[in-house]
């Protein structure tokens, strides 16, 4: 190698800078000559160090063109990663813009039935306040009607007490008047006229004694043969039910114009006195007497009966005869009660239990009399537990006073059993009593016996052939209304009416009416039927609703 004869150090500093000597070699092989002088060691040093510095920089050129190209990498990796979390953000946007669409449309198709359901409400509120407002303006006529009578009741009895007291002062003279004529004192005249009667009595006793005992042995071969005949046949009832009738015949039409009255004045007397309705129309010969209690239609029958016979109809005379009839059904009353209880041999029953027992011989159930029918039950339930080996006289009791509540269902809230038993626990009833008249009809969970040997003893007594009779028309049209009725609402799918019109079972649509709705309209309907329909004892309304999924697997 030939360098130019130059210093180390300036040769080195060059170097250093980057400044590259030119080498010129002379290979022996290639015919090139090679000399080196004095300065070969500080040249071959600063070639080592030139090599070194030159390496080094292109290790920090690698290094930075590395660097470039991983900055490069990144950033594609940045903008891939961006426009993949655009889109992302897209897609994620739409997808939240339909479901809100969805959910939109949902709240406005909820809002429009909820909207739909209020105004139907309304329209229900509103007929309802219409009907109030009648009802309203009937009570205050009614009202005004009661105080026009208690200023006549008023009247009635301050010349009623007027007239006892001209009365008294008559006896008074006419007694005087016969102790002058007669010549005895009061007390002397009594005293022979009992003394005669004894004479008499004593005369008659012995023609009493005969017939009574004679009477007393007829008497007993009757009950005898009624006794042996029970035994043997275990009572076998088949008595035709009472019907209870609201016509009363007129013997010509002019009488029906007495009835009514100039202006109408009897006939309003009529009603005011017996709370019972007059239907007075073209149909000859016949007055329809309307009313639900069936005590006062009765009364109200057998008065206008009075009153016909004795052709004399005014409002006094009208007052007097209700007056006196319903004095002659309240004795007829006990009187049933009494000889219905010693029928049954059911004794210690308080007035009121006797007094509402009589009331029932007024009402029918599907045209069976409630009282027979209670008498039948009270039998029935007597026989099941003497065989049971219970006590015979209690279940007796349960059994007559089992329908209790029905002579007062009409007065008070509530179906006749919680009527009834309340009545028996007011009246001192021993719980067995009470729970049978309460749990007869399975409305309750039963915590007596005698409470299901009531309730056998009635159904066989209302189930057996002959006990309850109704003409088929009347059956399939009463059948037919509360089936209508409950068709009428919305939402309603099906109606049908079983257990003899007891109960109506409604089915609803699943997909337009949510279980608050079923509960709504299942006390419409029932409110419905209440203002509709005339029916003895209680209608059940059940509302089901239910959804129902079918496969077919081939």
């Amino acid at each position: 190698m030939l360098f130019p004869s130059t210093s180390p150090e300036s040769l080195l500093l060059p170097l250093l800078r980057g400044d590259w000597p030119l080498l010129w070699c002379d290979w022996p092989l290639l015919g090139v000559s090679l000399s080196f002088d004095d300065n070969f060691p500080l040249y071959a040093l600063a070639g080592v160090l030139a090599g070194a510095v030159l390496m080094l920089g292109y290790q920090r050129w690698k290094y930075s063109v590395y660097k470039i190209r991983l900055a490069e990498k990144a950033d594609e990796l940045l903008n891939e990663a961006h426009r993949e979390s655009e889109a992302l953000k897209s897609q994620i946007l739409l997808e939240a813009k339909e479901e809100a669409l969805k959910i939109k449309s949902a709240s406005e198709s909820e809002i429009a039935d909820s909207r739909r359901g209020l105004l139907a409400r309304e329209e229900k509120l509103d007929r309802r306040s219409e009907q109030l407002d009648q009802q309203e303006a009937a009570l205050r006529k009614q009202q005004r009607g009661l105080e026009n009578s208690q200023k006549r009741l008023d009247l009635g009895l301050r010349q009623l007490s007027e007239k006892r007291g001209e009365l008294d002062g008559l006896e008074q003279r006419q007694m005087q008047l016969l102790e002058k004529i007669s010549g005895l004192s009061r007390a002397e005249a009594t005293d022979r006229l009992m003394k005669t009667l004894n004479e008499e009595l004593e005369h008659e006793r012995g023609k009493v004694l005969l017939k009574q005992k004679k009477r007393i042995a007829e008497t007993a071969r009757e009950q005898s043969r009624k006794l042996l005949l029970t035994a043997i046949q275990r009572y076998s009832s088949a008595f035709t039910a009472d019907t209870t009738t609201s016509s009363v015949d007129v013997p010509t039409d002019d009488m029906k114009g007495r009835i009514i009255g100039r202006e109408g004045r009897n006939i309003r007397a009529f009603e005011k006195a017996t709370g019972i309705d007059l239907i007075i129309d073209d149909t000859p010969g016949v007055v329809l007497v309307s009313g639900f209690d069936p005590v006062r239609r009765e009364i109200a029958r057998r008065a206008l009966t009075k009153l016909i016979a004795d052709g004399r109809i005014h409002p006094s005379k009208i007052e007097e005869t209700v007056e006196e009839t319903g004095k002659e059904m309240q004795e007829l009353i006990m009187q049933k009660g009494r000889e219905a209880a010693d029928e049954v041999n059911v004794p210690g029953l308080s007035d009121r239990l006797l007094e509402m027992l009589g009331r029932l011989h007024f009402r029918t159930s599907y045209s069976q009399n409630v009282l027979r029918h209670s008498i039948e039950v009270a039998f029935l339930s007597g026989m099941i537990a003497e065989m049971l080996g219970m006590n015979g006289d209690l279940a007796r009791r349960c059994g007559l006073l089992h329908d209790i509540g029905k002579a007062a269902d009409h007065e008070l809230e509530g179906g006749h059993p919680k009527i009834g038993a309340d009545l028996l626990r007011r009246n001192n009833e021993a719980p067995e009593v009470v729970h049978a008249a309460l749990g007869h009809h399975d409305e309750i969970v039963v915590e007596h016996p005698y409470t299901m040997i009531v309730a056998t003893g009635d159904a066989c007594s209302a189930s057996r052939p002959g006990a309850r009779r109704e003409s088929l028309e009347r059956y399939i049209k009463r059948m037919e209304e509360l089936e209508s009725i409950a068709m009428r609402f919305e939402g309603v799918r099906q109606a049908f009416a079983i257990s003899a019109g007891r109960e109506v079972r409604v089915i609803v649509d699943s997909t337009t009416t949510s279980d608050e709705q079923a509960a709504v309209v299942c006390h419409e309907i029932a409110k419905a039927f209440e203002r509709e329909l005339l029916y003895p004892g209680e209608i059940k309304v059940t509302v089901m609703r239910e959804t129902t999924f079918i496969e077919t697997a081939k």
